[in-house]
């Protein structure tokens, strides 16, 4: 029977976007998404995707991506697919708007696996380039019932269980959970596989499956915030900049020496 994977994905700001384009609204404390700059598939979900990919090369197995947000590029979100990924489900619903609230999008996630009918191993990125949390594969992991190793580097799927190569920080250890379980990925992995045209073309002809609120039979409360952001903001910095001279350069060093003792740093 094939293995069925999840790989949970997050359509995010580019990070690469150049710093002035990068704004806040303070009015409705969120990120503006820059007009002329699209949103990308978060790097280490795509790390995530290649994991996945892997274990179908070896074996027979099926992945299914899952993303959950209010608004989406389809020619965006579609990657994982082109990549070779066999399904795209979209959690796509106003509701889901306040992505920064890692326990209600582990509630979405969690519902559209059960939805699905559950999956054999579950992979994710290790957090977001938007939040950097790192909280909602734990919150996933937590509310399904299942293991979650963090950090892989490796992931296999061997009968009924996943080897994990999990970093450490003096090297990796091997870890093995019974299925099903959920892993997360960095970047160690390696580098994700380019689309090719072939799987360019077979992408745009699949439609990926939109489910709102009221598919995943969620009641408010359940996708109601649990957190409130009551401020966002850049961060203002003032520095100043004090040339020290002197005759030569070690009168220069001499008198600087003197500057950074009037100012305590030694």
């Amino acid at each position: 029977m094939p293995a069925k994977i999840a790989v949970l994905a997050k359509q995010v700001i580019d990070p690469e976007m150049p710093i002035a384009a990068f704004q806040i609204d303070a009015n409705s404390k969120r990120v503006v998404t820059p007009p002329n700059i699209p949103p990308v598939v978060n790097g280490f979900d795509e790390n995530a995707v290649e994991a996945a990919l892997q274990i179908k090369d070896s074996q027979d197995a099926s992945v299914t991506v899952i993303s959950a947000g209010s608004s989406f590029a389809l020619d965006v979100m579609k990657k994982p697919l082109s990549m070779g990924a066999d399904e795209l489900v979209l959690l796509q619903d106003d509701a889901f708007e306040n992505t920064v609230d890692s326990f209600q999008t582990a509630q979405l996630l969690t519902a559209a696996i059960r939805k699905l009918g559950g999956f054999d191993l579950i992979i994710c990125g290790r957090q977001a380039s938007d939040w950097d949390n790192a909280q909602v594969p734990l919150g996933v992991a937590e509310l399904l019932g299942v293991s979650c190793v963090a950090l892989g580097k490796k992931v296999d799927l061997q009968d009924d269980k996943v080897v994990v190569e999990r970093l450490i920080p003096d090297g990796y250890e091997v870890v093995e959970a019974s299925l099903p379980a959920l892993v997360t990925v960095s970047n160690e992995l390696g580098q994700p596989r380019y689309p090719t045209l072939r799987g360019i073309m077979a992408a745009t002809r699949k439609r990926p499956t939109i489910w709102s609120v009221s598919d995943l039979e969620l009641d408010g409360g359940q996708v109601e915030p649990r957190l409130t952001l009551h401020d966002l903001f850049v961060p203002v910095s003032n520095t100043e900049c004090e040339i020290i001279e002197g005759d030569d350069e070690a009168e220069a060093g001499r008198n600087l020496a003197l500057r950074l003792r009037e100012e305590k740093f030694f």
